[in-house]
């Protein structure tokens, strides 16, 4: 069996190199069976020949029912880009224990594969671009730019990524430049990284927001914690028990007698006679000439 067979890929990666292919590059291919150049690149593979970048700027990837719901009922609406397993050895060799037999590696797009997988889908469409891959920076700066817009990328998450960056570019201001950014925006991002573990898990939780967790970051790490308290107090400020307000003291009136208060009286209405002995038996004088009056005034 050829290793290309052994790997799980294609026949066609198993053809000879053309001329022209780095010594680094066919040796990698003579091992791994991973294809170099002059293979034309699929638009739509199994899933199984995709893998997800081990070095993925997002830790968690969120939502996944959603979205898997989404491509189930609406399928694929953007490709995948993908870079080819070669592409990827060359820029961190010695890193292939984690992409299985895939030949391509998900550059963009990690988290619709994971829903697409989740979802049962048995084929994605792919745009293979291996110029995204041509060293360890150009894979992070690449997953970084095609998330840097979206909200679901955690904020300690980018956080690091760019801190790699610049290890990387030797500084903020290249960071910023390759990015297509300001170097305060680059700045603001990677003050997360002074907070203290603490806060950092805060930050991560949502306890404690983006914008005060940046300012925080700035001041030394003695002086973090008082002033994370305040401003998530100032966020969700403490409760504080309530009592009933009392009930309004009503205002003095005149006095009622027992007779002002509501009663019911029951007269068997035979004739005008029986009615008066009703009212009479039931009525003070003075309501009675009060009803009497009423009903004068009805005629």
């Amino acid at each position: 069996m050829s290793k290309a067979d052994k790997l799980g890929v294609s026949s066609s990666f198993a053809r000879a190199q053309p001329v022209g292919v780095s010594s680094r590059r066919a040796a990698i291919a003579e091992a791994t069976g991973a294809p170099t150049s002059g293979v034309i690149p699929p638009s739509e593979v199994p899933i199984e020949a995709l893998a997800h970048n081990p070095f993925n700027l997002r830790e968690d990837l969120t939502e996944l029912e959603e979205l898997a719901a989404s491509l189930t009922v609406r399928g694929q609406l953007q490709p995948l880009a993908v870079a080819t397993r070669m592409a990827f050895m060359e820029a961190h060799p010695g890193n292939a224990e984690g992409l299985g037999r895939a030949p391509y590696v998900v550059i963009d797009g990690n988290r619709r594969l994971a829903a697409a997988q989740r979802a049962g889908l048995r084929t994605m469409q792919i745009h293979v671009n291996d110029s995204l891959a041509s060293s360890a920076a150009d894979i992070l700066e690449s997953a970084l730019i095609a998330n840097v817009h979206r909200v679901d990328v955690a904020p300690m998450d980018q956080a690091r990524a760019l801190q790699e960056l610049v290890e990387v570019h030797g500084s903020q201001a290249q960071v910023a430049k390759r990015l297509g950014k300001t170097p305060a925006w680059v700045s603001q991002r990677l003050t997360l990284l002074n907070l203290t573990p603490e806060l950092q898990d805060k930050v991560e939780t949502g306890e404690l927001k983006v914008e005060p967790a940046r300012r925080i970051g700035r001041l030394p790490q003695g002086d973090q914690a008082s002033a994370a308290e305040e401003a998530v107090n100032a966020v969700n400020p403490p409760r504080q028990r309530t009592r009933p307000a009392p009930a309004p003291t009503p205002e003095p009136g005149p006095e009622l007698s027992p007779s002002a208060s509501p009663r019911r009286i029951t007269i068997a209405a035979d004739s005008p006679d029986t009615i008066a002995d009703a009212l009479t038996a039931h009525l003070t004088p003075d309501d009675l000439k009060a009803v009497t009056e009423l009903l004068l005034t009805r005629i």
